[in-house]
C-alpha cells in the first residue's frame, strides 16, 4: 500500500484545495503540519518531513507537494538522500526570483541535483510564483518528467484547482 504524504505550501492548503480534495479522496493520503506555516525555516520543514516519513516503509512512500512545499521536499531529498516511492512536485515557486519575498528562510538557493527517486514536475505557463523556463529548468536538473498544464496560473484555488481529478490521475504514474 502507498503512503502519501502531502507537503502544503506557504500558509497550508484551506479546505477548497486540490491537496485537501486528495485528503479526502477515500486514499491513504496524510498531511504533513509544519509548526509555522507563515515564515518557515526550511530546515524545520524538512525536519518534519524526514520525522514524518521515518514512521513507514520508504518504498512505500509518495510525497505531494504544493509551491514551497516542492521546494521542501528537493530539499530534503538533497540532504537525506533516502529513496522513496516518488514525489508529485505542482507548482514549485521559485524563491530565488526577485519578486519572490515571502519570510521564508534556506528554501534558496533551489538544488539543481538529480532526485534519487521519481518525480513529477507539473507547471503552468502564467504562474507568478515560478516562470515555466524556471520550473522547466528544475524539472530537467531534477530528472523529472514535465508536463505543462497551460494557463493555470499558481495551480491552486484561486485558479480553480479544487476538486483536481486529473491530479489524481497523473498521481498514478509515480504508482
Amino acid at each position: 500500500m502507498t503512503n502519501y504524504f502531502i507537503v502544503p505550501g506557504l500558509g497550508n492548503s484551506g479546505p477548497e484545495h486540490w491537496q485537501s480534495y486528495f485528503e479526502k479522496s477515500g486514499g491513504n493520503f496524510q498531511r504533513i503540519l509544519q509548526s509555522d506555516w507563515e515564515s518557515p525555516a526550511c530546515t524545520d520543514w524538512i525536519e518534519t518531513i524526514d520525522k514524518a516519513t521515518s514512521m513507514v516503509d520508504l518504498s512505500t512512500v509518495v510525497l505531494i507537494g504544493h509551491s514551497l512545499g516542492c521546494l521542501a521536499i528537493v530539499h530534503w531529498a538533497n540532504r537525506y538522500g533516502k529513496k522513496i516511492k516518488g514525489a508529485l512536485l505542482v507548482a514549485p515557486s521559485d524563491p530565488e526570483a526577485s519578486h519572490y519575498t515571502f519570510p521564508a528562510t534556506g528554501f534558496a538557493p533551489v538544488p539543481n541535483e538529480k532526485i534519487n527517486f521519481k518525480t513529477i514536475v507539473v507547471a503552468s505557463t502564467n504562474d507568478v510564483w515560478v516562470s515555466i523556463e524556471r520550473a522547466t529548468y528544475f524539472a530537467r536538473s531534477w530528472n523529472s518528467e514535465f508536463i505543462n498544464l497551460g494557463e493555470a496560473s499558481h495551480i491552486n484555488v484561486s485558479s480553480g484547482y479544487g476538486d483536481w481529478k486529473e491530479g489524481l490521475e497523473i498521481l498514478k504514474r509515480i504508482d
